[in-house]
């Protein structure tokens, strides 16, 4: 199984006027800094302040009358969730979705506030997948995977169909485009949708130090599932292993993959809201973070970079301003 560029151009169609077409934006200061051409997709600014409305929405739409009746399970520590809550309340579907009890409270606050049930669990003790599966099982409710699922890969590959059209409007075609990786569902739908339209662009995963399974998975030539022993600033982004679905369009597409650190991470928000007048969530700024640190190369090209979500807790990112991460 795997996703085309008809399914990515499918799935626009059908969210059309629901998702937010979020704007590709330039920054005179940043390009200074980096030497390039740098172009923005700020899903900061779509519905739920993350790109997962894209993927979500698309996989609930297609479900059918007595699907929608039982309702839909995901489990995810909060853009994922939050996007299948919007989902489904437009739908007018239940939705229970399974929570990490130390997911980020703004997360859950807000999954709850789109009219979803969650159900919170103990990360180190408890699987989500099985307590997701049992709950399906009861109420005979659809799972709605956060990546390894054809039409939420599909869904969220529709932000690389806006960022192709949006940059050859302003006169721009892409040498390079970096985003976050995590298991790989955005990745993998907007280096399809890339790689068809500009063929010649690299594409470059950025994971969270100690979180490199994306790496090591494209290095080993298979899926390699890594068991970390810390955690990262990165809440959103602590995948251990890549999609089975995916993995080899991650395999056919991409250039790379390269880490950033917590401290890097940190640094990059901070240059973000200072220069940039931008809140990214610390998982959504991992692209810019490799071109800031040169771990992607910037200078004498045209590049595109995801930031993928502004769902920072307050606290957090008050922390972060200070210094303090």
């Amino acid at each position: 199984m795997t996703v085309t560029f008809a399914d990515i151009q499918a799935a626009a169609a059908r969210i059309k006027g629901v998702a937010v077409e979020t704007p590709l934006v330039e920054s005179p200061a940043l390009n200074e800094r980096l030497g390039g051409r740098v172009l923005l997709k700020l899903e900061t600014l779509q519905r739920v302040g993350a790109f997962k409305f894209r993927g979500a929405y698309n996989r609930l739409v297609q479900l059918n009358m007595e699907e929608r009746k039982a309702g839909v399970v995901a489990f995810s520590s909060g853009n994922h969730a939050q996007g299948v809550a919007l989902a489904a309340k437009l739908l007018g579907m239940p939705a229970l979705i399974v929570m990490p009890a130390d997911a980020p409270a703004m997360k859950v606050a807000n999954t709850r506030g789109y009219g979803a049930e969650v159900k919170l669990y103990n990360r180190l003790t408890e699987s989500r997948e099985a307590i997701a599966a049992e709950i399906a099982e009861t109420r005979g409710a659809v799972i709605v995977p956060a990546f390894d699922d054809p039409h939420i890969i599909a869904g969220q590959g529709t932000a690389g169909l806006e960022m192709v059209a949006q940059a050859k409007a302003v006169g721009a075609e892409f040498d390079v485009v970096v985003s976050p990786a995590s298991g790989g569902g955005l990745i993998a739908g907007v280096s399809e949708a890339i790689k068809t339209l500009t063929p010649k662009a690299e594409i470059w995963g950025v994971e969270p130090t100690g979180f490199d399974d994306m790496a090591l998975s494209l290095r080993a030539g298979e899926r390699i599932e890594i068991h970390p022993t810390t955690r990262s600033i990165c809440d959103a982004l602590e995948s251990h292993c890549p999609g089975v679905i995916n993995f080899p369009m991650l395999q056919r597409n991409l250039a790379g993959a390269v880490d950033v650190t917590n401290a890097e991470v940190a640094e990059a928000m901070r240059y973000a809201f200072s220069t940039l007048k931008l809140v990214v969530e610390p998982g959504g700024i991992a692209g810019l973070t490799a071109l800031l640190t040169s771990k992607v190369e910037a200078r004498g090209k045209t590049v595109g970079v995801v930031l993928s979500g502004g769902n920072v807790d307050p606290e957090l990112f008050a922390q972060v301003l200070r210094g303090e991460i």
